[in-house]
């Protein structure tokens, strides 16, 4: 009998260690959707709040997780605002003052460029799997169709401001359907819609991300990609504040 009940705990233990490694296997190929080990990107940006609604064209880089490079091409106020990322540093110039401004951790939280991102979205590119304890929280059918639902919860160590998030994918092709993020309080904040799938970068993916504050629901940011190219070279020099200030 006990043999029997050590056998179980056995098989028990493997399956929860087979269940983990294929959720950590479906968010890591996610996590790499929009990157390489490189890319280049066009992209645009809508933006609409309760007093306005604008529009931004950017071009992006990106080398590996720690280097990133955002520049605004449109319209012409804002034209040659650009980010750089570079580690956990973040760097914003602005061309009308011709200032460089360094990020310190309590602006991480603000918003870039007045859109409903955040700083912090700019600069936390690790997997999610380092981050967070990853559960498939439901697989089966939903409002018609095949999905699987991650439910991850943050490690004890990890720097992230997110309480919990959960992934919902489809089940065929393991593309993102929706993201829900939950504050420290586990108060849900922000959801994340992906939609309007077509080849980008050589395979199907969603061009388009929607955000949308719990609280202002009516509100949202809108990002569409128009091109990306991956695994392009790209020099570590690249990604400098000399090639930040480049008009």
């Amino acid at each position: 009998m006990l043999k029997g009940f050590f056998l179980s705990q056995f098989v028990l233990a493997d399956e929860i260690a087979g269940t983990t490694q294929r959720a950590s296997a479906i968010l890591r190929q996610i996590d790499d959707l929009w990157r390489g080990n490189s890319s280049h990107s066009q992209f645009s940006m809508k933006i609409k709040t309760a007093h306005y609604t604008r529009t931004l064209a950017l071009e992006g880089w990106s080398l590996g997780t720690q280097k990133t490079l955002v520049r605004i091409l449109s319209p012409k106020k804002e034209q040659g605002v650009s980010s750089l990322k570079s580690g956990k540093h973040l760097y914003t110039y602005l061309p009308r003052t011709d200032r460089t401004i360094r990020l310190t951790s309590s602006m991480m939280m603000g918003s870039w460029m007045g859109s409903h991102f955040t700083n912090d979205d700019l600069v936390q590119e690790s997997r999610r799997e380092e981050d967070y304890d990853i559960d498939i929280s439901f697989e089966g059918e939903r409002d018609g169709q095949g999905i699987i639902e991650f439910t991850l919860m943050p490690k004890e160590d990890a720097a992230v401001v997110w309480g919990k998030v959960q992934l919902v994918v489809l089940a065929e092709s393991l593309l993102p359907v929706k993201e829900v993020y939950y504050d420290e309080d586990l108060k849900q904040a922000r959801t994340m819609l992906f939609s309007e799938l077509k080849i980008l970068g050589g395979k199907i993916r969603p061009a388009t991300m929607r955000v949308v504050p719990s609280d202002k629901p009516e509100e949202y940011t809108e990002i569409t990609y128009q091109l990306l190219e991956l695994d392009i070279p790209l020099a570590d020099s690249f990604f400098s504040i000399n090639q930040l200030k480049h008009r």
